[in-house]
């Protein structure tokens, strides 16, 4: 197979000679045959071995390797997995490594464009066709030349699912402390909330360990969207001119948190809790309540196979609208890897192949994205995704869809002054509601002055 460069280069050139003869045609010169179409980037029949580097508790990754070597078996794989907190701070080596990866999870993305380290994907986005998908689809990996903002500009990274994120429940629990339905507001909730703990109950389960990331960045998100707008949280996210997180709706939000701590609310040993054990700790009945994302889908079904629901975050006000984060799994490309084609072929592929998109809601619990004329696969009678995807689509219609607030910048979650350390911080009774948000912000501006 020939490098990529070489065979991005030919097809680059056949779509540019293509246009070339297409004005040279309205010349008064004699007709000529039009350029064959560009060929399209694939694996090619060599054998090839992609290096990808996966994010340790998320099977869907794999799954969809092993289903792409089952389909095109020149193609293996060599995975690596970390945490997504050492992702963070090794992705920028592991991109100008002598050995760079094809494929790599990515926590972050602005910074990476700014340095050159990612491969600009919008060559691929008219060769796939990916132009045709929905937009929505592509915002969310886009950056402006320079790096920002986020959401404009060129294509610098695929989604392998398009999640959405909410609070899962243990049902038996729930019920045992009166929840016969999911909450109507942020009032309802904290009822619920205080209920479980006066049932001598774990009200929820989280993790907020440094190798996870800090989990209590979730219900803290929620309880932004709650209590205010979602579109200042998303133009501080993507980096719009001016944006702040300092506002007083999420000092307001960042209060709730510090009150939930307070009331125990929280297991003593949060920032010790990494997510698998999050994970495992509530599937097995310890905690009402738990914030995450539809990814998890899957492994509760196996763990605890009915015992487990799904509600969005409620609004803080009756008939207000409801907001998540919705983030598909992101994955680049190195700016110099070797099988850059063949991983954007596994990319356009994870969207747009039959059981790649089964895969997807089966194990990713997730909306497999692609062209919006493509049907949704099957979801198993009482599967947790028969709920996460009827909620997806009411936040859709909602307007209520977040990126996450880990995103913003490459040190926000677990820099200095990041999200982690402050939120560990607030756990501890070291820092304010007040406090956190300025310690983020003033870490936030120092990211983008570098």
């Amino acid at each position: 197979m020939s490098h990529p460069a070489n065979r991005a280069r030919t097809w680059r050139v056949a779509l540019a000679t293509s246009i070339l003869v297409s004005g040279l045609a309205v010349a008064p010169v004699a007709a000529q045959d039009a350029s064959p179409a560009a060929p399209r980037p694939d694996c090619g029949t060599e054998p090839v071995e992609l290096l990808a580097y996966f994010e340790t508790g998320f099977p869907i990754a794999q799954a969809l390797a092993d289903e792409f070597t089952r389909q095109f078996p020149n193609v293996t794989w060599n995975v690596r997995e970390d945490q997504f907190s050492n992702l963070i701070a090794q992705t920028p080596r592991l991109l100008t490594s002598d050995n760079p990866p094809d494929l790599i999870r990515l926590p972050t993305m602005v910074t990476l464009v700014q340095d050159g380290l990612l491969l600009d994907l919008e060559p691929y986005v008219t060769a796939f066709g990916w132009d045709q998908w929905p937009e929505s689809l592509l915002i969310p990996h886009r950056v402006a030349e320079g790096g920002r903002p986020r959401g404009e500009g060129d294509l610098y990274a695929g989604g392998l699912n398009y999640s959405t994120t909410g609070v899962f429940y243990n049902k038996e629990q729930a019920a045992g402390i009166g929840m016969t339905e999911p909450p109507a507001t942020l009032e309802e909730f904290e009822g619920l909330l205080a209920a479980a703990k006066e049932a001598g109950l774990q009200p929820i389960m989280q993790w907020n360990a440094a190798a996870s990331g800090g989990g209590l960045a979730f219900p803290l998100q929620n309880l932004m969207a709650s209590l205010g707008p979602v579109t200042p949280i998303n133009e501080w996210i993507y980096q719009k001119e001016g944006a702040t997180i300092d506002t007083p709706s999420n000092v307001a939000a960042a209060q709730h948190l510090q009150r939930w701590i307070q009331a125990g609310y929280f297991p003593e040993d949060v920032n010790a809790i990494e997510y698998t054990d999050s994970n495992a700790r509530f599937a097995g009945g310890e905690g009402v309540f738990t914030f995450n994302g539809d990814w998890q889908n899957a492994q509760y079904d196996a763990d605890a196979p009915g015992a487990i629901g799904f509600f969005l975050f409620p609004p803080a006000e009756v008939g207000g609208g409801h907001a998540a984060m919705s983030s598909p799994l992101t994955y680049g490309i190195a700016a110099t890897a070797p099988h850059a084609d063949c991983a954007a072929f596994f990319l356009d592929w994870v969207a747009t192949d039959p059981n790649a998109r089964q895969i997807n809601v089966d194990i990713g619990g997730s909306s497999p994205g692609g062209p919006s004329d493509l049907p949704l696969p099957t979801v198993a009678e009482g599967s947790i995704t028969n709920e996460t995807l009827a909620a997806s689509q009411v936040v859709a219609a909602e307007n209520g869809l977040m990126d996450f607030i880990a995103n913003a910048t490459g040190d926000i979650f677990t820099g200095p002054g990041g999200w982690t350390p402050e939120l560990q911080n607030l756990v501890g009774g070291q820092q304010t509601p007040e406090g956190l948000l300025q310690a983020v912000q003033a870490s936030y501006l120092d990211d983008l002055a570098q």
